[in-house]
């Protein structure tokens, strides 16, 4: 078999889990095929990014991930991550949603944002009595029957009314996304809604069903430790750069660049032949372009279908994390925290009380907050200086709860063009993508957060299976 090389582009979780996956299918099968990874920064991991400070552990991306994904879980195990996985706080369970300037208990029995206890959700001042009457009309009304896509935003206010979806839905979904539900497709972001929809006739219902089945079902055994039985999110011990580190140390046959990137690749009878920005030249036989969106765009530009990339735009955001000693805030931090309609009219659009949520991630006497700014309708906040952008969250902290101390610390982390949305049409447009890949780009292959899911297990997961599917390809 001749030796062939493979280049992986992109050194975020999607990029390093496709060059681990690789590696090994490579040392399993003992195929005659050598890796390279380039990234265009000076550093590896993408959005995670970890701070341990003084007891502290400050995520300056995303804080955790779902413990029922399995993808993660499975490369945590293989990795040896077992002793470093933890769980959330227990006590701190509930979470608040801010309504009219005073936080309410978010009702008990809400999936997904969807009631499934008729009397937490009668007694919660969230709703008026007419927003609850026109919540239980999702019982009656009938199933959407066109097949055709729509958006997150609309199915929530066809089927529950427009008041459950902006004060408790909406602020819980689009927090994931950064983006507006009236925007986003409903099948690329929760399909599971239209599925339960027609199966049940009704949202409502489906969820409840769907609550006694996982209830009282038998559930099929996977590989999972204790820790992610007990907690429905998790990360480590010493926060999620853990599991970027790990992956990178193992990654002993794969050729990592670093401050270097694709400047243009062509294809030929021998091959892909690429120019990095160095102006050297790289040949491979096969490529996985784990990079953002519009740089993918850019790579495929002489592709009819990659104009389809412009529908995804992104969102920036930033977050502001604060340092606080226990004795100086009155307010009971009984909660992971809380979330921000938008109508509420705020800067900040959620804070997750860290401290509470995590109990590793501070001091037993300190507090940590972690507020979030930025969305698709106000992403000017994001441009501000970073002391600006502080004064912004300790003005709604105060407000909100009444906070007057000085922080011990501040971290402000910005992310430009971060947050993909996934528009209406988002999985038709893929579709076309990757078809004309197929004929025009044999051997390439997407994966990352603007194409099935920005959640750290989703891109390990779109990661291994372009790994399994450049395999595949290149032993035919």
């Amino acid at each position: 078999m001749d030796k062939k090389h493979i280049l992986v582009v992109g050194g975020g979780i999607t990029g390093l889990t496709s060059a681990y996956y690789l590696q090994k299918e490579i040392k399993e099968k003992n195929l005659p095929y050598s890796i390279t990874l380039i990234e265009k920064s000076d550093r590896l991991g993408g959005k995670i990014s970890t701070e341990v400070l003084d007891g502290f552990v400050i995520e300056k991306g995303p804080d955790s991930f779902l413990a029922r994904k399995q993808a993660i879980i499975d490369l945590s195990l293989e990795l040896g991550l077992e002793d470093q996985l933890v769980g959330t706080n227990p006590r701190a369970r509930k979470n608040y949603i801010l309504y009219r300037n005073k936080l309410h208990i978010m009702p008990p029995g809400l999936i997904l944002g969807i009631p499934t206890k008729l009397g937490p959700f009668i007694k919660t001042g969230l709703i008026s009595p007419l927003g609850k009457l026109r919540a239980a009309m999702d019982l009656v009304i009938p199933a959407k029957k066109e097949e055709d896509d729509e958006s997150l935003g609309g199915f929530l206010q066809r089927r529950l009314g427009k008041e459950v979806a902006e004060n408790i839905a909406e602020p819980l979904l689009s927090g994931i996304y950064a983006g507006d539900t009236q925007n986003l497709s409903l099948n690329a972001t929760f399909p599971q809604f239209k599925a339960v929809e027609r199966k049940y006739g009704s949202i409502v219902k489906g969820m409840i069903g769907s609550r006694k089945a996982g209830m009282g079902a038998r559930q099929p055994q996977l590989n999972v430790p204790p820790v992610a039985k007990q907690s429905m999110f998790l990360t480590f011990k010493n926060g999620l750069q853990t599991l970027v580190e790990r992956l990178v140390n193992s990654l002993d046959l794969v050729q990592i660049e670093k401050n270097q990137a694709i400047k243009d690749f062509f294809l030929d009878e021998h091959g892909y032949r690429i120019i990095l920005h160095d102006k050297r030249e790289l040949k491979a036989d096969a490529i996985i372009l784990a990079t953002p969106t519009y740089a993918t765009k850019e790579l495929l530009k002489d592709l009819d279908t990659a104009s389809l990339l412009e529908e995804i735009t992104y969102v920036s955001v930033a977050n502001v994390v604060l340092g606080y000693r226990r004795e100086d805030l009155e307010y009971p931090l009984d909660a992971s925290g809380f979330v921000v309609p938008r109508k509420e009219g705020r800067n900040i659009t959620a804070c997750t009380w860290t401290s509470s949520k995590w109990l590793h991630t501070s001091p037993e006497d300190q507090v940590l907050f972690r507020c979030y700014i930025g969305n698709s309708h106000e992403q000017d906040l994001v441009d501000l200086p970073d002391e600006e952008l502080v004064k912004v969250v300790q003005k709604d902290l105060l407000s909100i709860m009444g906070v007057k101390a000085t922080p011990l610390f501040r971290r402000v982390t910005k992310w430009i063009d971060a947050m993909p949305q996934y528009r209406v049409g988002h999985l038709e447009r893929l579709n076309k993508l990757r078809k004309e890949l197929e004929s025009m780009r044999p051997g390439l292959f997407l994966a990352g957060s603007g194409y099935f899911g920005v959640g750290i297990p989703d891109c390990i997961q779109q990661g291994k299976d372009a790994a399994n599917q450049l395999i595949r390809h290149l032993e035919k």
